[in-house]
């Protein structure tokens, strides 16, 4: 598997509305894949490969591009930099955190800590307290020359290395740069196999999942699919201190088949659909429904006139940290299900 690709993906820093860097490298390696590039006025990335069918149904795939992560809200004159989250983060893993800051002009190394006491000086009902995301800073190093090299509106990722652990990967960010891995190496593996398909195929790169669904909204609008596929992580708590009946997902078991979330409901012909197909190709796959939160997959069942949807998942533990965790084996079951899905419509 292209492990390089995924690498670079995670590695390119990109927050909701600053995909611009993700989408570049996407570019980049869409060309041959597709028959038409665009990229919408929401910033994503839609790219349409032609179906050998008359009258050829829309098969959309949605892959978001954006990270967690932060833009900056006010840099003080001593050079502490005050940060506005953009997507959900859960402040424990924000202690003592690199990072990188982003601008115009260059990137920045920084560190990023809550304000108050260090541990030796605080009480101990100061230890108890847990700050919220927006109470964190970021120091760059540079005191007040700060105020020169970064202006509101730059952002902020974490700076993490990706890393390979046996079967598994370790990053920041594989949510969602495995669905943008995905929606490549799908469609990479269909055109070197010289597979075609009837149906119109759009593998859009979406803008701005993490506050809402934004990109996909817009990108489904646009497209007005018939089948709408939310490629996406979801939940694995196959670890310790979670009941089993929490656990979404156990790596290693194959890619979730996704059919309820907090935002949508899948279409259980599709869900009938791709598990028929699934045995049929031997592909390993589990059923997964997660209690909260949402996906794209929602916002392409519910744009215009609607349009039938699922979604496919690879399970990550511990997501929304810079230790997000995959099982390779999971993701390439993502992969080969989209392949096959694609060839048969």
């Amino acid at each position: 598997m292209n492990t390089d690709l995924l690498k670079r993906l995670c590695e390119t820093p990109g927050v909701p509305g600053r995909e611009h860097r993700v989408r570049d490298l996407i570019i980049q390696e869409a060309e041959g894949l597709f028959d038409e590039i665009r990229v919408d006025t929401l910033g994503s990335l839609i790219c349409t490969r032609k179906g050998k069918g008359e009258n050829p149904q829309k098969v959309m795939l949605l892959c978001h591009m954006d990270e967690i992560g932060f833009l900056v809200s006010h840099v003080t004159d001593k050079g502490f930099i005050h940060i506005d989250p953009v997507g959900g983060f859960d402040p424990r893993n924000l202690f003592s955190r690199r990072v990188l800051v982003c601008t115009d002009n260059g990137d920045h190394k920084g560190v990023m800590n809550a304000e108050g006491k260090p541990i030796h000086i605080q009480s101990p009902v100061e230890r108890k307290k847990m700050p919220e995301p927006n109470e964190f800073f970021v120091d760059i190093g540079h005191g007040a020359a700060a105020k020169d090299m970064v202006q509101i509106g730059d952002f902020v990722v974490m700076n993490e290395p990706f890393e390979e652990m046996g079967e598994k990967i370790v990053s920041k960010a594989l949510d969602n740069r495995i669905a943008c891995w995905l929606g490549l190496e799908a469609v990479r593996k269909l055109v070197k196999a010289g597979e075609t398909h009837d149906c119109e195929l759009t593998v859009a790169f979406t803008a701005q999942e993490e506050v809402g669904l934004r990109g996909a909204k817009t990108a489904a609008f646009g497209v007005q699919p018939d089948i709408g596929i939310g490629v996406d992580t979801t939940l694995a708590c196959d670890t310790p201190g979670v009941p089993e009946k929490d656990r979404t997902t156990v790596q290693g078991k194959g890619f979730g088949l996704h059919l309820k979330d907090g935002s949508f409901i899948a279409d259980i012909d599709l869900v009938r659909e791709i598990e028929a197909l699934a045995r049929s190709k031997d592909i390993a796959f589990q059923r997964t429904i997660l209690a909260r939160g949402g996906q794209d997959g929602a916002a392409v069942q519910q744009s215009a006139a609607g349009a039938r949807a699922v979604g496919i998942a690879v399970g990550t533990r511990y997501i929304h940290t810079v230790a997000e965790m995959i099982d390779k084996r999971d993701l390439v079951a993502a992969r080969e299900i989209l392949t096959a899905f694609i060839a048969a419509h």
